[in-house]
């Protein structure tokens, strides 16, 4: 890197010896006063759960989370321990210690779930564990999916760590197996396999270590021999009581609605489909169905009201205790209860904090507005859970009460309730824009229109029905049946509405990623766009949400191509483009009714990166980590022209041979394997795709082994490249000595699994690209993997080191150094 400026230079100049002690004394006066003069003013210091300390600990808490690396632990406490002397003491500089305080508690929350993290020693081995099974088990098709909490039998440093395991039925079994069996709140004991939490790293990709360090998951595994797995006690707690009621509501409601009234009744989306939930995203609806903090305040408004009445008809109650005060509790225990059954999801912790907090002011007969309320739910929430600033749903409940209640106006006589509920809707929408655009990439024209209907009916009608239901059996069963099958009869309709609505190519639109700073100038343009109407130049807000809506793309200028090697795991997907088209080799594994590649990494990479469609796909053969989120991907993107080898069995348009090529922005495509009519040998008949730029050229050799490799040297012209994703995972039966040389590639990249069972890449594989002058490149360790061939010469990034997070994992490759000696190239 080269770093340009430095002392001297054009307008530069001496200082006379003579003058420069008086000038230095009048300068450092100055900088004096300047520093010492915030200092002077009287400023009151702020309340301590005001929203300046509130705002600033979140602020310390994001600045602390989101660094590269974690803070020494020194560094840690010491920001904990003054920073929380710095905010409890009243003095002006109260916020700066809020600021320190939250920096320090979230990093040493970060410090204590990285450490629960799986030793090293345990990765990949089988270990017996008993404990707890927590919250509802996901049953599937083929597998289970729960948490599981170990408590019993187990190596030490398994004690009490929360897992996330998998139970799969056996290959070929006709009906599921005993992981049906499973119910929240029982213990079993079960023999696992384990790894730490390790994610995909992608443009647009779920992040699994975020989403294990913000739940405090210490590994996630898979059950092992399941006739070994014993039952120890049976279901029992709340969790029970949930899966116990939610299996009552489908008995008792015959329509498909029911899933959608389990939801709303007791935050089980268990049974929402993939298309349940693309429907949902695409009008916008995805906050009503699951347990939102509206529901929570719709039980504890109607505990307080039963309260009031109860001591209406009996006045001597108010003897002991006024009426308000009693309300007030019974606001409390009825939302707490609720988010008990709800599963203490965080938007009904929220408002059950906010309504503990008017509460307590009522009780202790202390004047409390909208914002104090608001302030010391956010304290209470980041004191309790720092790591909650990791979920999405923490950003998206605070900011849009935040929203609406600094716009909309305060309690008044004047109130027009069609007008306030249309005023709701419109700083909702706008509010929350950015951060939709930021944390799910997408924006739903629809959804305005949408909430406009879905939130009165739904919250008026079909949630009050569902909650009286749930009520109503708590008390006899069989009470709440009536109820139910209200909600489902009164959700029917709605819903078929929206799908209707979902089904428009316009209701959802993806957008790209854009830079980190892109959000807070989105934000300013938000705040300045709703201010009062009377403010010039409001309009031109928007300007500020360009960055964020439609962010450089960086595709590469005409002759230039652009490699995105997408994280799959154990599989292949990349991604070429030119100036103006896209193509895609490979889509990425998938397992049938489990996992897909090209659902969850894919087409998620592809929408990030601003590829609108496909102009053409080419499948290498049909193995299926490589072939198997092809079709995902092609219901996600419309694909110009689709190819695979002949014989492939693959819903392709045509079949690609050697010599078949093509032109694109003054790039050429050219096959070099397999030849017409060469036998369907799966790995042998990949496709070999050869892209020659101005720049440089990329070598795709997908899955072909030593026999063809050898067979391509015939011409060894044809086999340089600049770029190489390296044959067959870098597995041992590839990348031939002759083959390696006659590349010359300077970058070469692997596409595997992290801890794959067939040890890609061999060590002696990476090894030998390397003493043939390449860098070689893991998406294990390095995720995604973008790559330039412009003017500009050749440019690499690598998505973990440009985006490094404190929760990415650390250490060696998952390949031990090349062997060396004589039989090194064997």
């Amino acid at each position: 890197m080269e770093v340009f400026g430095g002392r001297g230079g054009a307008g530069t100049h001496d200082i006379d010896a003579t003058g420069s002690r008086q000038g230095l004394r009048s300068m450092a006066a100055i900088l004096a006063g300047l520093v010492a003069w915030p200092w002077r003013i009287p400023v009151r210091p702020v309340h301590p759960s005001g929203p300046a300390c509130a705002v600033m600990w979140l602020a310390g808490a994001m600045a602390s989370l989101f660094l590269p690396t974690l803070m020494p632990a020194p560094l840690r406490w010491s920001l904990a321990i003054v920073g929380v002397m710095a905010w409890l003491r009243p003095w002006r500089g109260r916020a700066f210690g809020a600021l320190l305080a939250g920096a320090g508690w979230a990093a040493l929350h970060a410090g204590w779930a990285l450490a629960l993290w799986l030793p090293a020693d345990l990765e990949g081995r089988e270990t017996r564990v008993s404990g707890q099974v927590l919250d509802l088990p996901q049953h599937e098709e083929r597998r289970t999916r729960f948490l599981f909490r170990v408590d019993g039998d187990a190596p030490p440093a398994l004690r009490g760590r929360r897992l996330q395991l998998s139970w799969y039925d056996d290959f070929g079994a006709a009906a599921a197996g005993r992981r049906i069996a499973l119910r929240p709140g029982a213990r079993w004991s079960l023999q696992v396999k384990l790894r730490a939490p390790r994610g995909l790293s992608n443009p647009g990709g779920f992040d699994a270590g975020r989403y294990a360090l913000a739940q405090r998951i210490g590994a996630t595994g898979y059950v092992r021999s399941p006739q070994l797995a014993r039952e120890l006690a049976a279901a029992g707690g709340i969790d029970a009581c949930r899966d116990a009621t939610s299996a009552r509501i489908d008995k008792a409601v015959p329509s498909p609605s029911a899933r959608f009234v389990r939801a709303l009744a007791l935050g089980d989306t268990r049974g929402l489909s993939d298309t349940d939930w693309e429907t949902l995203r695409a009008t916008g609806l995805t906050h009503l169905i699951a347990i939102s903090g509206f529901h929570v305040g719709l039980v504890a408004g109607f505990c307080a009201w039963l309260a009031m009445a109860i001591w209406w008809l009996l006045p001597a109650l108010c003897r002991h205790w006024p009426r308000a005060q009693a309300a007030a509790v019974a606001a409390v225990l009825g939302a707490g209860g609720y988010a008990a059954v709800a599963g203490f999801a965080l938007p009904t912790v929220r408002t059950l904090l906010m309504i503990a907090v008017v509460a307590v002011a009522r009780l202790l007969r202390r004047p409390l507005d909208t914002w104090q309320a608001l302030s010391l739910a956010l304290l209470a929430i980041v004191l309790v859970d720092p790591l909650s600033v990791l979920q999405a749903g923490f950003w998206l409940s605070f900011a849009g009460v935040a929203w609406l209640v600094w716009c909309l106006p305060a309690r008044g006589d004047d109130r027009h309730v069609l007008r306030d509920f249309l005023a709701a809707q419109g700083v909702a929408t706008l509010g929350l824009l950015p951060l939709a655009a930021v944390l799910f990439l997408q924006a739903s024209l629809a959804g305005p229109l949408a909430n406009l209907l879905a939130v009165p009916w739904w919250s008026l009608v079909v949630v009050p029905l569902s909650l009286l239901g749930t009520g109503l059996e708590a008390l006899y069963a069989g009470a709440g049946t009536w109820a139910w099958r209200a909600a489902a009869a009164c959700f029917d309709p709605s819903w078929r509405l929206f799908e209707w609505v979902a089904g428009s190519r316009f209701a959802l639109q993806w957008l790209p990623e854009a830079r980190a700073w892109a959000l807070p100038l989105a934000l300013a343009g938000t705040f300045w766009l709703l201010l009062p109407r009377g403010l010039p130049g409001r309009p031109l807000a928007v300007l500020l949400w360009l960055p964020l809506l439609w962010p450089p793309r960086e595709l590469p200028r005409p002759g230039g191509v652009e490699l995105q090697v997408i994280d799959v795991g154990q599989g292949l997907s990349v991604l070429v483009r030119t100036t103006h088209h896209a193509l895609l080799y490979d889509a990425g594994p998938a397992v049938l009714d489990g996992w897909d590649a090209g659902e969850r990494a894919v087409s998620p990479a592809l929408h990030a990166l601003g590829v609108a469609r496909l102009d053409r796909v080419v499948i290498s053969h049909a193995d299926q980590d490589h072939a198997g989120g092809w079709p995902a991907v092609a219901r996600a993107f419309p694909v110009a022209d689709s190819l695979a080898p002949a014989g492939a069995r693959l819903a392709v348009r045509s079949d690609c041979h050697a010599g078949q090529a093509w032109r694109w922005d003054g790039v050429e495509f050219v096959f070099l394997h397999p030849p017409v009519h060469f036998p369907y040998l799966r790995n042998e008949a990949s496709c070999v795709l050869r892209i020659n730029s101005r720049h440089g050229t990329v070598l795709l050799p997908g899955d072909i082994g030593e026999v063809v490799e050898q067979r391509l040297l015939r011409d060894p012209a044809q086999l340089h490249a600049d770029v190489v994703v390296v044959p067959h995972h870098g597995s041992g039966g590839s990348s031939s000595a002759a083959f390696v040389a006659a590349t010359g590639a300077r970058v070469a990249v692997v596409a595997a699994g992290h801890g794959n069972r067939f040890g890609h890449p061999r060590p002696e594989v990476v090894g030998r690209w390397q003493r043939h002058g390449a860098e070689v490149l893991a998406t294990p360790v390095s995720g995604a993997v973008r790559i330039w061939l412009d003017a500009g010469g050749l440019a690499v990034r690598e998505r973990r080191a440009w985006r490094p997070h404190l929760w990415d994992p650390s250490g060696p490759p998952p390949y031990a150094r090349p062997r060396d000696g004589p039989d090194a190239e064997q």
